[in-house]
């Protein structure tokens, strides 16, 4: 039975414990645009230039894009490098044992990555918007940059010519249940060099960047829920329709 509860005690922890162990940071929600054509597309150009280079995408097709709304020129003439052709699955040219020597693991994937990411502490999107939105400088670190939600990752500041160099404030604050401790809180980013975007166009673009990401794990996710509401209506109307049969079978019966 003491086993039993450590068990249950366990699986009970484990999500903060995992949540801790990224930081703790809270996350932001993140802006639903999944419906938007214009910001998926430009989503999906973002993603290109800045995320394709190191992570692949393997579960996507270039030619899916056109459920966005883009042609197969447009296709062709901003999304694609020389090689690639539009039936192409999103690979990266990099091999796994390069990445690994470089970055000390090879690039997730991110065909699924907003799903992959969802926590009690909220969904894919909201990792990923938070996440990309709290990048600051670290001289300490091997790639010069550090994250709040994913404290010592290994991936660099793709985006920082966007958003500028920003640094981490800090505060020391006394503990008040154990004296002699003192804190290490974060205090607020400073920023030390500016973008090529405001702090606002640059919320935008990363608004941007995660909802084709959420789009891209499951592009047909609207003819989905479409689906489904006509199949639940037809579940509904055979229910009726079975239940008043029944009842007339029966009655003929008695």
């Amino acid at each position: 039975m003491k086993l039993l509860k450590s068990l249950l005690a366990t699986l009970v922890l484990l999500p903060a414990l995992a949540f801790a162990s990224e930081g703790g940071y809270p996350l932001d929600k993140a802006p639903d645009r999944t419906k938007d054509m214009s910001a998926l597309q430009s989503g999906a150009k973002l993603f290109v230039n800045y995320c394709l280079n190191c992570h692949s995408a393997a579960s996507m097709r270039y030619n899916r894009l056109r459920d966005i709304g883009l042609t197969e020129d447009q296709i062709k003439a901003n999304l694609l490098f020389t090689s690639d052709k539009v039936g192409d699955l999103m690979h990266v040219a990099m091999s796994p044992k390069d990445a690994k020597e470089w970055f000390g693991a090879a690039p997730p994937d991110l065909s699924v990555i907003a799903r992959a990411k969802a926590s009690e502490a909220g969904s894919g999107p909201d990792w990923l918007y938070t996440y990309l939105r709290t990048f600051y400088k670290d001289d300490t670190r091997p790639t010069g940059w550090n994250n709040m939600v994913f404290p010592n990752v290994g991936m660099p500041h793709v985006l920082w010519e966007l958003e500028g160099v920003r640094t981490a404030k800090y505060e020391d604050i006394k503990d008040p249940e154990e004296a002699g401790k003192i804190e290490h809180k974060f205090l607020k980013f400073e920023q030390v060099t500016p973008g090529k975007l405001s702090r606002l166009e640059y919320d935008v673009a990363v608004a941007n960047l995660v909802s084709y990401l959420e789009w891209m794990g499951e592009p047909s996710q609207e003819t989905r829920k479409r689906l489904g509401v006509w199949v639940l209506l037809f579940l509904g109307l055979f229910f009726v329709l079975a239940w008043r049969l029944n009842a007339s079978y029966w009655k003929e019966v008695k």
